[in-house]
């Protein structure tokens, strides 16, 4: 008998949900940078476009494949395109996984800002003292420890629990980035600052490297073939509009990348204007953590608003977080283990591998770097299981249903197969700018195996995509034995993907 499973409550709690999987720490401090270091309006532009030819395409086949199949990554790709690529949705889940367990990390340093901004710490202190003190250290392991401990604790509540704490934290989220962007436009040189974000300069759209970082930050930023939203589209009804979703999810996720760039180079330009190029290229940590408190500081009823900044950091690295475990758990669950003992596995787990990237910068950079590329590896399986399975038939028969709201035009099918390319391109560029290609080139062979090298990044995918494959046949009798894909709602018939 198929397994009965929860629902989301409604539409609203399911968008906020699935916002506070995409709606992260990228949103807050790498957007603003990345928007700033690439021409501002100029930016804008690509960005944009690449919503819509690469987030929304991705972001509809993950939520018709999770609603369909009922399973996460491994069990869909398993049911939409057949059991011998099971190990593709295992690489996908395990890539956003290893980006769970140094994403703790990150939540942890959000937790204790805002500590810090509500006792005053921050207040009047030396640039950058409770960074070199808290960074890396053992604190860090604690407070890293301490977000993964309330991810679980939210997930372990099901259903119910994951969608009352986005419910609670997405809408404040935004209502946070909004009071501070209003705050920030009203300060003296804010103008600058807008003027900044969205002046186009004509010339830099011909500059291939602005075009490249707007696709990235779209790829990094909408959770857009992770496999999260996957996991996510399990609880959906069977009657969801998923383009509807797949929309409102791309557009509401960087509307707040937006609001948030609005509101940190506005306050660059009014409080600090001369360092403004120093602040946008010290680093997402830089920016944020170094940066940022000396903004606040000399901003007048800076310390609230301080408090306000850290809690809106907070609130969007929590939700993701929940969402990485969520995915996590899913897959074991999809294998026959249970809820609690998955959950168990997950905390230990993520607790236990991140243990490194709470204490060595350098192990923190490398998870950073290729587990993150890795992300447009994953993006190029969903586009590639869905040309498998045939374009034009996915979309007529999965995404345009009849009781389809809104349905999907052709331009879409052209769009799923531009991923595949966008991916290799996105690849391609990032190991020649930071894998040590050209140092390799010129004669410097050790970069390859740098923090940042291409040749640790292919060990470490090697790895991984060989236990997979090596693993598939397993993988594909846990899940029958399970019967991950049949799970439905209750009162509703079996999703089936012929």
């Amino acid at each position: 008998m198929a397994e009965r499973v929860q629902q989301f409550s409604n539409r609203w709690v399911m968008l906020a949900t699935m916002l506070g999987m995409a709606v992260g720490t990228g949103n807050i401090w790498r957007f603003p940078r990345v928007a700033a270091t690439n021409g501002g309006g100029s930016f804008l532009i690509p960005w944009v476009i690449f919503l819509v030819l690469w987030s929304i395409p991705l972001i509809l086949v993950e939520f018709t494949v999770g609603k369909e199949t009922r399973s996460g990554p491994v069990g869909a790709f398993a049911r939409l395109i057949g059991k011998k690529y099971a190990w593709m949705g295992a690489f996908i889940a395990w890539t956003s996984t290893a980006i769970m367990f140094y994403y703790s990390v990150v939540t942890g340093w959000s937790l204790r800002y805002l500590a810090a901004s509500l006792t005053g710490e921050l207040s009047g202190a030396d640039p950058g003292a409770l960074w070199n003190a808290f960074a890396f250290s053992g604190d860090a392991l604690w407070y890293h420890a301490a977000a993964m401990l309330l991810a679980v604790l939210v997930v372990a509540k099901g259903v119910k629990g994951i969608e009352t704490a986005n419910n609670i934290m997405i809408p404040s989220l935004f209502v946070l980035l909004i009071i501070l962007a209003i705050r920030a436009v009203t300060l003296d040189g804010a103008g600058s600052g807008l003027a900044f974000l969205f002046s186009v300069d004509v010339e830099a759209l011909t500059n291939y490297e602005v075009w490249l970082a707007a696709l990235t930050q779209n790829a990094w930023s909408t959770g857009a073939g992770w496999g999260m939203i996957t996991a996510y589209a399990i609880y959906l009804r069977k009657n969801e509009d998923t383009v509807l979703n797949a929309f409102a999810l791309g557009v509401g996720n960087n509307v707040a990348g937006l609001i948030a760039g609005i509101m940190v180079l506005c306050t660059i330009f009014s409080i600090l204007p001369n360092a403004a190029s120093e602040i946008v290229g010290a680093g997402n940590t830089g920016l944020t953590f170094i940066w940022a408190p000396q903004l606040f500081s000399q901003m007048p009823a800076g310390g609230f608003f301080m408090v306000l900044f850290f809690l809106a950091l907070a609130f969007a690295a929590i939700t993701s977080l929940i969402s990485m475990v969520e995915l996590a758990a899913r897959v074991l669950e999809d294998t026959g283990m249970s809820r609690g003992r998955a959950l168990a596995v997950v905390g230990v787990a993520g607790f236990a591998l991140g243990v490194p990237s709470a204490l060595s910068e350098d192990v923190f950079n490398n998870q950073d770097f290729i587990w993150g590329v890795a992300l447009m590896v994953s993006g190029l399986f969903f586009a590639y299981a869905v040309l498998k399975y045939g374009v034009a038939r996915f979309r007529e028969k999965l995404v345009n249903t009849e009781d389809a709201d809104l349905k999907i035009g052709r331009w879409w099918e052209w769009a799923i197969r531009l991923a595949i390319v966008e991916a290799a391109a996105l690849v391609v560029w990032w190991f020649w700018e930071e894998g040590g290609i050209q140092q390799a080139m010129d004669g410097n062979w050790g970069a390859l195996f740098g923090t940042y090298g291409i040749g640790w990044a292919l060990v470490q995918w090697g790895v991984a995509l060989a236990a997979f494959i090596a693993l598939n046949g397993w993988l594909v009798r846990r899940l029958e034995a399970r019967g991950a894909g049949t799970t439905v709602p209750e009162g509703e018939v079996p999703a089936s993907i012929p």
